[in-house]
């Protein structure tokens, strides 16, 4: 477009809302405060035709493509290995990627295109990006088979101090989960009987199935070892348990949708 057809379609805007959307002053052209809310809305419209025009193509063609999610080495080794297994078979044609990394690595991967979702272990606030809850997730006391507490239904803080415990080492996200738990309990850590601090789930539950102490972990991470009789869990009274969050943009392909939906029915 010429700049005297620029000019009159400003011309003519001008006319239209009986306003000036620029001041041409001092050899300058700046936009006036009417002009700089008819620009934020133009950037609006834009936005919206461009949503538009992705919804149509979208509802032309089969849902396909790649997707990378992004998770936490729990998430990713607990949690999605099933998920993902049985969203691939319903949906072949999105070929899947994951990459493993900390929460803040996670969120900042998002807004870079290098993840199209996130699964992270603790609420987060951030407004640029659109945060909705994954599955609730619980922890429960894990025993080598045959030990005192396998007869029990429930178990409460005060009956962990009584064993060896084996926990996450400082500093991490679940021990400080954990010490709240038990300090709502009227449990305190220098009351536990602290058998051994360790940097991993897998070493925990390797530990426990040694005999070596009791632990708290999440009942995703335990399912392979409870359904091969290695271990017996036990849970917690009252019930302690996390939430994992989706974190993605606000604007999403079919594909990153349709996996929303699926991991959300998968977890009902």
């Amino acid at each position: 477009m010429t700049q005297p057809a620029v000019t009159f379609q400003v011309r003519q805007l001008e006319n239209y809302f009986d306003t000036r959307l620029f001041d041409r002053t001092h050899h300058r052209v700046v936009l006036t405060d009417p002009g700089r809310k008819v620009y934020e809305y133009a950037k609006r419209i834009i936005e919206l035709y461009a949503d538009m025009e992705n919804a149509l193509k979208e509802l032309n063609r089969n849902v396909s493509g790649a997707l990378t999610l992004g998770a936490s080495s729990m998430v990713a080794e607990h949690l999605l290995p099933a998920v993902l297994r049985d969203f691939k078979r319903s949906h072949p044609e999105i070929n899947l990627r994951l990459k493993v990394a900390s929460v803040d690595e996670l969120v900042s991967m998002i807004p870079k295109g290098k993840i199209d979702v996130g699964v992270v272990e603790e609420p987060m606030m951030d407004k640029n990006l659109l945060i909705d809850i994954c599955q609730v997730d619980q922890m429960v006391v894990i025993t080598p088979p045959g030990h005192p507490l396998v007869d029990r239904e429930r178990v409460s803080a005060h009956a962990l101090a009584r064993y060896p415990f084996i926990c996450r080492e400082a500093g991490s996200r679940i021990r400080e989960t954990l010490m709240n738990y038990l300090a709502g309990g009227g449990v305190y850590l220098d009351e536990l009987n602290l058998a051994l601090e360790l940097s991993s789930v897998e070493s925990i539950k390797g530990a426990v199935e040694a005999g070596m102490g009791i632990a708290v972990v999440s009942r995703f991470a335990v399912v392979s070892e409870l359904e091969q009789g290695l271990l017996a869990c036990i849970e917690l009274d009252p019930p302690l348990q996390r939430s994992f969050y989706f974190v993605r943009q606000f604007h999403a392909s079919r594909a990153v949708e349709e996996l929303l939906d699926f991991v959300r029915g998968y977890c009902r």
